[in-house]
């Protein structure tokens, strides 16, 4: 596929023909903040993506929620991305050989997702040699290395491990505030009790492994598996009366997948590929020394089978096609046992896919083009059956040396959505909880109990581009609308008077995204700008019409690197707009004392705006050679190197004394870290 700029921000960073942007980890220079090639982290350089409460675990994709994206590895669909509660990226970047970020145009071979496409693929061919690396940073340790066993066959494995749990560096502390801040961790309900003894013990580790076998020149056969765990317990014992408190929290997300890949004849190609995943999020709480019990289940488990073929069919012409086949379970589960109580909802969607695409490309290149179309038929064998045909399209042209024109179009389901619940969370650390789509309109159609209406989530989105390449200049910018049907505010974060009501509405968004980017040989420096316009529709709230949790209005995002030798070095500053919020009404009205227990009253949804953002970041790298074939790496970098205090969020509730309170979420205060690597 044609490259149209070769260094996209940094050497590593492509944009491709199609308008996605790839990442290559081996080529990849530096972004200011980050001293390894964070995946999840990495991305977030790009205009229009952005974790709005800096969390990787929750990155935002033009104004969209998480939960929104399709997040790949090796063709799994993964439902962990995230260590640390969404702080670190769950992927071990010096194993990934590429990862493909697509914001919309995107190939009928892929569904759901949205908002957008995070795709990663680990290496992927033999090598006749061993190689390998590890290294060490404030928060873990890892290792990875390829090892042939023949000419055919060769294995690929990593492991990684916090150190958490063992050693309290400055970095840790940080995120440990940032993680944990408002939780029951942190005694930051409340509830809170200054005569309470607390211990935590926390840590995290993920491994991978790949077998790669060529049983003969056309044919590769691989093999995948990943198993990432975040790991938490806590204690507290009340001073004066020895009573106990005990908590655990146990998240893993554990995948196998395996494909074959054909090479028939030089115009026609194969692929099958078929994998199991299963997300799994345990909590138990056990307060009055185990009087009372409380355990909480989120489970995701997923199998798929996709075969697709590759026509060639003239010099300028091909066809792409196959069938798709997904079966996800997902069940949520609560048992209390005083006051008795049980919960355990359970729901399965089977989806087949017919999709095809024809793609052409001009004899003088100046015209490139993919129009496909993508067939589901899908099926909650509780409540519906489905048809949806879903078009897609991406044009480019050449208008003149260094011009390209771009229009991108795409429509999209998705039937895995995270609901936000407030009241069940987990420990008051993860909040979210994966759900089935259960309806295709606003009312369920069975009235199962203990389930909300959920429909399909329905996207449709159009953009216009034009970019300007030549010499060591890069000018772009992008126009897009977004439409979203099907939307809950239970998947949304609210944190007001709408925030357990579960009504059905959408969410449409208008932008444009703006990149200039400068380098040449040591130097890169870039300015980018994007206004979004994102308003949320529910018919049954008043006014129907409000800001979205994720307007954010302008981002504006200023950075410069330099590359010397062995020495890399970024300095970057991010500014943004704060996000909507709702205040409680002004004085006595604010608490409405006519019900019990007393609830607040609030003014209009997301009326009012959170403080503007800003954040300073800066990086270094150091490359030298242990020996012939050792090299290191020595890092380090600072975030938020002002200290800066920036608010998160904001939202208000009721203490004891029936008073409202406000509780603000902040942002990573000055972080340092260093690290250090070698690979062989």
């Amino acid at each position: 596929e044609e490259v149209v700029v070769s260094q996209f921000l940094t050497t590593g960073i492509k944009r491709q023909a199609d308008a996605s942007i790839t990442f290559s980890q081996e080529e990849f220079g530096i972004l200011p903040g980050l001293i390894e090639p964070d995946v999840l982290q990495t991305i977030q350089a790009l205009p229009g993506i952005k974790s709005i409460d800096e969390r990787v675990s929750d990155i935002n994709i033009r104004g969209g929620t998480n939960d929104q994206n399709l997040i790949l590895w090796d063709g799994i669909k993964m439902y962990q991305s995230g260590h640390f509660f969404g702080l670190i990226s769950a992927f071990n970047p010096y194993l990934t050989d590429k990862i493909t970020l697509i914001k919309n145009g995107t190939s009928a071979q892929y569904g759901e997702g949205v908002s957008g496409i995070i795709n990663m693929e680990t290496k992927n061919t033999l090598n006749p040699r061993v190689f390998g690396g590890a290294g060490f940073n404030l928060i873990s340790g890892d290792a990875y290395t390829q090892l042939p066993l023949s000419n055919t066959l060769a294995l690929q494995v990593s492991a990684r491990r916090s150190v958490t749990d063992f050693l309290n560096t400055p970095t840790y502390s940080q995120f440990f505030d940032r993680a944990f801040q408002d939780t029951e961790v942190s005694g930051g309900s409340s509830n809170f009790d200054a005569g309470v003894n607390r211990q935590e013990n926390f840590y995290f580790y993920d491994f991978t492994g790949k077998v790669l076998y060529d049983p003969s020149p056309t044919q590769k056969v691989r093999l995948n598996f990943i198993s990432i765990n975040n790991n938490l317990d806590y204690e507290e014992e009340a001073l004066d009366t020895g009573r106990r408190n005990s908590n655990s929290l146990d998240q893993t997300n554990l995948s196998f997948g395996g494909s074959l890949e054909s090479q028939w004849s030089r115009r026609f190609r194969s692929k099958i590929n078929a994998y199991y995943t299963r997300y799994n999020l345990d909590a138990q709480n056990n307060t009055d020394s185990g009087v009372q019990q409380l355990f909480q289940n989120n489970e995701v488990i997923e199998t798929a089978l996709k075969a697709a073929g590759h026509y060639q069919w003239l010099s300028n012409w091909s066809l792409h096609g196959g069938y798709q086949f997904s079966e996800v379970g997902i069940t949520n589960f609560t048992d209390v046992t005083e006051p008795p109580f049980n919960s355990n909802i359970k729901g399965v969607i089977r989806t087949h896919v017919l999709f095809a695409e024809l793609a052409h490309k001009s004899a003088n290149d100046k015209v490139q083009a993919t129009a496909g179309l993508r067939a589901h038929q899908i099926e909650n064998l509780n409540t519906f059956s489905e048809i949806i045909l879903e078009p897609r399209l991406n044009v480019s042209y050449q208008l003149s040396e260094g011009w390209q024109a771009q229009l991108l179009g795409e429509f999209k389901n998705q039937t895995t959505n995270q609901v936000i619940d407030l009241e069940q969370n987990f420990l008051g650390i993860e909040k979210r909880r994966w759900i089935l789509s259960n309806t295709t309109t606003d009312t369920l159609l069975n009235g199962r109990p203990g389930e909300r209406p959920l429909p399909i989530v329905r996207s449709k989105q159009l953009s216009l581009g034009i970019n300007y390449d030549k010499g060591s200049w890069f000018v772009g910018i992008e126009g897009f609308y977004k439409g979203v049907d099907g939307v809950s505010t239970e998947t949304q974060g609210f944190q007001n008077q709408d925030q357990f009501n579960g009504e059905i509405g959408d969410y449409r968004v208008m932008g444009i995204e703006f990149l200039v980017n400068h380098r040449n040989r040591h130097f890169s420096s870039w300015l980018s700008y994007t206004f979004n316009d994102n308003q949320y529709t529910f018919p049954t709230i008043d006014p129907s019409s409000f800001p979205n949790n994720l307007d954010i209005r302008h981002t504006l995002t200023f950075a410069s690197t330099y590359m010397y030798r062995g020495l890399k070095f970024g300095l970057g500053l991010n500014y943004r707009t704060g996000k909507p919020y709702t205040q409680p009404l002004e004085g006595p009205a604010g608490i409405n004392t006519s019900v019990f227990p007393f609830t607040i009253d609030y003014q209009s949804p997301n009326s009012s705006r959170l403080p503007d953002y800003l954040r300073a970041d800066v990086s270094a790298l150091y490359e030298f050679d242990l020996s012939p074939a050792v090299r290191a790496t020595a890092g380090a970098s600072v975030l938020n190197i002002f200290n800066r205090r920036n608010v998160l969020n904001t939202y208000y509730r009721l203490n004891r004394q029936n008073e409202i309170e406000t509780v603000e979420s902040i942002s990573l205060g000055l972080t340092p870290n260093i690290s250090f690597r070698v690979a062989f």
